[in-house]
């Protein structure tokens, strides 16, 4: 398994993935499709950048960093494809998104939930990330919001 950058021969790999998972859990949001049908205008060209696992050819798995205004990045639609759960990919997929941050200067890493997501929410805290207060969101289903300081 490699984690290579995003390429535009990744697009329906990166919104296959994220509706797989979202889709079997939630419904698609507004701000889903926006980022899912977008990622070069959404989240690569404000600054971001996307996280694609291969393992012989094939994603497998994802992440993205959404530049926020203050220089920190929120991790997004990360995601790993049932047949590669359990291998420590999403571990993997979390450490290159905290060592891009880190390389780029950010202070802090952000993101938001679902409390019903155990597995992730574990990996999270054991990232070391921690429980901030709700705020707003444009996700109907975010009731968990958590952060990471650099």
């Amino acid at each position: 398994m490699q984690i290579v950058d995003f390429e535009p021969r990744h697009a329906a790999a990166w919104k296959n993935l994220n509706e797989a998972w979202i889709t079997q859990l939630f419904k698609l949001e507004p701000k889903d499709i926006e980022v899912l049908d977008h990622p070069q205008a959404k989240i690569l060209d404000p600054g971001g950048c996307i996280f694609m696992a291969e393992r012989d050819g094939e994603a497998i798995g994802c992440a993205a960093l959404i530049a926020l205004p203050d220089g920190g990045f929120e991790v997004a639609k990360m995601t790993v494809s049932e047949a590669a759960r359990g291998t420590g990919l999403g571990r993997r997929l979390m450490q290159a998104c905290i060592d891009r941050a880190r390389a780029r200067g950010a202070p802090r890493l952000y993101l938001e939930t679902n409390s019903s997501l155990a597995p992730a929410l574990g990996l999270y805290e054991a990232m070391g990330f921690v429980h901030l207060p709700p705020r707003e969101t444009p996700y109907a289903r975010a009731d968990v919001w958590m952060e990471l300081v650099l």
